[in-house]
């Protein structure tokens, strides 16, 4: 069997690739840098913005409510506000005031503000919307209709709920990422190749199925994407389902470093903001360690890849990369690699099941498995660990010993962390 080529014939003209990718950051980044620099200089700033969350804290023995917006010109931002009214659905005409505490990388990303509120307008109902309370009404309980509205539609969800999905380790199964676009691109793209093959067989069967039947369902899904109002996760794995999509048609080889490195940089290109966001690095490291899995047990039976090595793997390998940041552990946990096989088949199920008006059929056991954890312990792994691991990770490319300690030494972490 001939092997598929690879997406650059030379190691030169990868390397040219990166050097013009990275130019395009370059001079994306400088125009930015200017657009914060005037920003900050600014006294004071007026500006229309649509409220993306509203939540509630108290500090010192004061309520106050956390506002996360994000305003006509592109920028999302956190600010407060002691004002107690109901700020959902709503947009505000805002007096901000910036300043040099807001550091460029938080500039590109979410920072926050101080502000004064000058107007607030309740904002008209969308298609969304309705979907939206559609949900919500199959459900008694607002944690599940947190949790249906997050995994269906990218909304937030609520924090108590929020800290129990954190301590079952399947806070990567709410956030709409690439996980649930790849179970999406699997399910529209197969049933349109059902209604597709018959008429390919009887009218056109010189046509080529990953073609039309692929374009199609990337339409579907860019629909999808923009009927959720692109939330980053999403989009950036769009735009990397849509470049794989693109190479396979090439009959390039997906399955490589190179590949991953050049979407890496063609992301930051567009989207020079995700060079600051935690979720994309996470995202990246995910895939990094999938691709690596698939390097060095590619021989192994496929169905083996996808029930064993991949679930276990990932969770293995990612462990290290996650506790660098997250200090939080608790047992139930080590149930992240089923729960995310679980829910290949949950999360069509779940929508049918909303279609058809029976949404809260699995209610009951969703809730039971929330309630389990109750209890959790801080272990955050230190950098000077964390450093030499990710160092071994990349050398693990290219070389099979430095792969399997670096199995090694994730099991060994995990050990540690669980028993």
């Amino acid at each position: 069997m001939l092997e598929k080529p690879e997406l650059f014939d030379t190691q030169k003209s990868f390397i040219y690739t990166l050097l013009v990718l990275v130019s395009v950051i370059t001079v994306r980044l400088f125009f930015s840098y200017q657009e914060y620099s005037e920003f900050i200089s600014k006294p004071f700033y007026f500006t229309e913005a649509s409220v993306l969350n509203a939540y509630e804290k108290t500090k010192h023995g004061k309520r106050y409510t956390v506002l996360k917006l994000r305003s006509d010109e592109g920028f999302t931002f956190y600010t407060t506000t002691h004002k107690k009214e109901n700020f959902q659905h709503q947009k505000l005409r805002i007096q901000i005031f910036p300043s040099a505490d807001i550091a460029f990388k938080d500039y590109l990303g979410i920072f926050y503000v101080k502000s004064r509120i000058k107007e607030r307008t309740a904002l008209s109902s969308t298609a969304k919307d309705k979907v939206l309370e559609k949900v919500a009404r199959q459900h008694d309980d607002p944690a599940m209709q947190s949790f249906y509205k997050a995994i269906l539609f990218a909304t937030p969800v609520d924090k108590a709920l929020r800290e129990k999905i954190s301590l079952l380790g399947v806070s990567h199964l709410v956030a709409l990422s690439g996980f649930h676009l790849g179970i999406l691109w699997a399910l529209v793209y197969g049933l349109f190749l059902l209604a597709y093959k018959p008429l390919q067989q009887k009218y056109f069967p010189y046509r080529h199925a990953l073609l039309d039947v692929g374009l199609l369902t990337v339409l579907v899904l860019g629909a999808y994407l923009w009927f959720v109002d692109f939330p980053p996760s999403l989009l950036r794995s769009y735009t990397m389902l849509v470049a794989g999509w693109f190479v396979i048609l090439m009959g390039v080889e997906l399955l490589s470093f190179k590949f991953l490195t050049t979407v890496v940089f063609l992301l930051a290109a567009l989207f020079p903001s995700l060079l600051v966001s935690l979720s994309f690095w996470l995202s990246v490291a995910g895939v990094f360690y999938i691709f690596l899995l698939l390097h060095y047990t590619k021989h192994l039976s496929k169905w083996l890849i996808t029930l064993l090595v991949i679930p276990l793997g990932i969770f293995l390998l990612m462990l290290p990369i996650v506790h660098m940041i997250f200090d939080v552990t608790s047992g139930y946990q080590l149930l992240s690699p089923l729960l995310s096989l679980l829910f290949i088949p949950f999360y069509p199920l779940v929508m049918f099941l909303h279609l058809i008006g029976l949404g809260n059929l699995l209610d009951s056991t969703l809730m039971a498995l929330f309630s389990l954890p109750e209890e959790s312990v801080s272990h955050l792994l230190p950098w000077w660990l964390g450093l030499p691991y990710m160092g071994l990770s990349l050398w693990a490319v290219f070389n099979q010993k430095a792969f399997m300690a670096l199995l090694g030494a994730a099991s060994v972490y995990a050990v540690y962390l669980f028993i």
